[in-house]
């Protein structure tokens, strides 16, 4: 199963998503510059691999549910992450804002 919906933090919109998979769930809350996801993604493949696209992303691990990741610290972010201001400990929600 897939769901998709809004999500508003200070007044900007963003979209979260869950993917239901057999013995897992994706989840990832997204604007048009950025997003954070679960464990699920792969934050040294995009910083090695892709590095020349300057994905804006960052990875929290052990969350469950979207409110977890919005509220959790990220383990690690990517490189164009990083120039942006955003940091591994810093609360997904945090991070979001600062990819306005």
């Amino acid at each position: 199963m897939i769901s998709i919906e809004p999500v508003i933090i200070d007044g900007h919109m963003f979209v979260a998503s869950v993917v239901r998979l057999p013995k897992t769930t994706l989840l990832t809350v997204s604007n048009d510059r950025g997003y954070i996801m679960c464990g699920a993604l792969d934050i040294g493949l995009l910083n090695k691999k892709l590095k020349d696209r300057g994905i804006i992303a960052g990875r929290a691990v052990g969350v469950q549910t979207i409110e977890e990741l919005l509220e959790g610290p990220l383990e690690s972010v990517t490189i164009a992450a990083e120039e942006r201001g955003i940091f591994a400990g810093m609360a997904g929600r945090d991070a979001l804002l600062k990819m306005i």
